[in-house]
C-alpha cells in the first residue's frame, strides 16, 4: 500500500460516520425473508394483493436479464396490484377514466416506493421500475419497458391475461394496475400461479373495441390498438408534430386538426398523456367483486356500460386502408374514422408487424 493510500485509509477511519459504524454491532438482514412477513409489508404499503417469484423461475425467464440489468444481485420479483375505481373507467367521458388511470398510476408508484424503502430499511437492496410511462424510449424501436409487469404478475398468481391482453385478477377483475419491485432478498415461499382463468370469454371486449383490435378467435391487432388508444403518447405525438410541420399556415392546420383535437393534445402535454379508449377494461365483468351485477342483470350491464361506449360520437384514429378503418365504418356509425400515421418510419412498422401483422380490410361483398 502506498503512503498516500495509507494516509487516505487513516483519514477515513477517523471520520465520525465511520467511527459510529465501527462502534455499532454489525446487523445483517435475514438470509431468507418470510413470505407472510413480506406480504404484510406490501399490504401495509398500500398494495391490494401481492405475490413473489424468483427471478430465475422458468416462467419469467425472459425477464431475468432485465432484472439483473437494474439490480445485479436480483433474486426475487415482488409483484403487486392496486385496485382501480370501476365506474370512472366505465364512463364515456374520457376525463373521468383518465383521471382514475393517472391517480392509480401515481398510487402504484408510491406503493412501489414504500415497499422498496421497507426492504432497504431491513437491509436488502431493492429497486422499482415505473408501472407504465415513462419508459426507456431511447431504446426504441427495441424493448422500451424495463420489466414486463404482466408476465411477472401471472407467475405470481395475481391473475391471468384475458383475450383483451389485460391481466384479470380473480377478485378485482381487470380493474387493477400492476407494479413490480426487484430485490436481492430470497423469499422462503414463492407464490403459485392461479389455477384457473378468470376470463369469462364473454367477448364484450370484442364488441366494445372501437378499432376491432380484439378478435373472437383470440387474435390481437397491436397496430390498431396503439394507433388509436395511444394517440397522445409516442407515435401519435410524432404524427401531430409532423402535421404541424407540414401545414402551410393556420388555416391548413385547422383543416387537418380540429380544435378539440388540439385541446386534447395540449391537455396531455400539460398534464399527463390521456388514453383514447379503455373500453375493453370498462366492459369486462370478470372477477368476484365485479361479476355480481353482470350475473344479476346482463341486459342492464349492456345498456349502462357497453352501449354508451359503443354509441359515443368520437374520432377514431386508424392507419389508412387498415382493417381498423373498415371496422369503424362498418360497426360504429356514430364514430368517425380518422386516417393518420402512427408516427413511426416504415422500418419500425415492419418490426411491429412481426409482433402482430396489420390485418387487411375484409373484401367488400358485391
Amino acid at each position: 500500500m502506498s503512503t498516500n493510500d495509507q494516509e487516505s485509509t487513516g483519514r477515513l477511519a477517523d471520520h465520525p460516520t465511520v467511527k459510529r459504524i465501527a462502534e455499532r454491532a454489525s446487523r445483517k438482514p435475514e438470509p431468507v425473508l418470510n413470505a407472510a412477513r413480506l406480504r404484510e409489508i406490501c399490504l401495509a404499503a398500500g398494495a391490494d394483493d401481492v405475490g413473489f417469484v424468483p427471478v430465475d423461475d422458468p416462467r419469467v425467464a425472459e425477464e431475468f436479464d432485465h432484472a439483473r440489468g437494474i439490480l445485479p444481485a436480483a433474486r426475487t420479483f415482488v409483484s403487486f396490484c392496486v385496485r382501480m375505481n370501476r365506474d370512472n373507467l366505465r364512463s364515456p367521458q374520457r376525463s373521468l377514466a383518465n383521471t382514475e388511470f393517472n391517480h392509480a398510476d401515481d398510487e402504484t408508484n408510491e406503493v412501489s416506493r414504500r415497499i422498496t424503502r421497507a426492504l432497504q430499511d431491513a437491509g436488502y437492496r431493492a429497486v422499482y421500475p415505473a408501472p407504465g410511462y415513462p419508459m426507456e424510449v431511447d431504446r426504441f424501436p427495441g424493448r422500451i419497458w424495463v420489466i414486463a409487469h404482466k408476465v411477472v404478475a401471472q407467475a405470481a398468481g395475481l391473475g391471468v391475461m384475458g383475450i383483451h391482453r389485460n391481466v384479470i385478477h380473480p377478485k378485482f377483475g381487470n380493474f387493477i394496475l400492476l407494479g413490480t419491485v426487484v430485490t436481492d432478498a430470497v423469499v422462503d415461499e414463492p407464490s403459485a400461479a392461479l389455477e384457473f382463468n378468470p376470463c369469462l370469454e364473454c367477448k364484450l371486449c370484442v364488441s366494445a373495441c372501437p378499432v376491432g383490435a380484439i378478435t373472437t378467435d383470440g387474435g390481437f391487432d397491436f397496430q390498431a390498438c396503439y394507433t388509436h388508444n395511444y394517440r397522445e403518447f409516442m407515435g401519435g405525438f410524432t404524427d401531430w408534430a409532423e402535421t404541424v410541420a407540414d401545414s402551410a399556415d393556420r388555416d391548413e392546420y385547422r383543416a387537418r386538426v380540429t380544435t378539440g383535437e388540439s385541446f386534447s393534445l395540449w391537455q396531455s402535454l400539460s398534464f399527463k398523456p390521456n388514453y383514447k379508449a379503455g373500453y375493453c377494461m370498462a366492459v369486462c365483468p370478470a372477477g368476484e367483486d365485479v361479476i355480481g351485477g353482470f350475473i344479476d342483470d346482463r341486459k342492464g350491464h349492456l345498456e349502462e356500460v357497453v352501449r354508451p361506449l359503443q354509441s359515443k360520437s368520437e374520432p377514431v384514429y386508424v392507419l389508412p386502408g387498415s382493417a381498423a378503418e373498415e371496422h369503424v365504418t362498418r360497426r360504429f356509425p356514430n364514430k368517425t374514422p380518422k386516417p393518420v400515421t402512427n408516427g413511426f418510419p416504415e422500418e419500425v412498422n415492419t418490426l411491429l408487424d412481426q409482433i402482430g401483422p396489420r390485418p387487411r380490410p375484409r373484401p367488400s361483398s358485391d
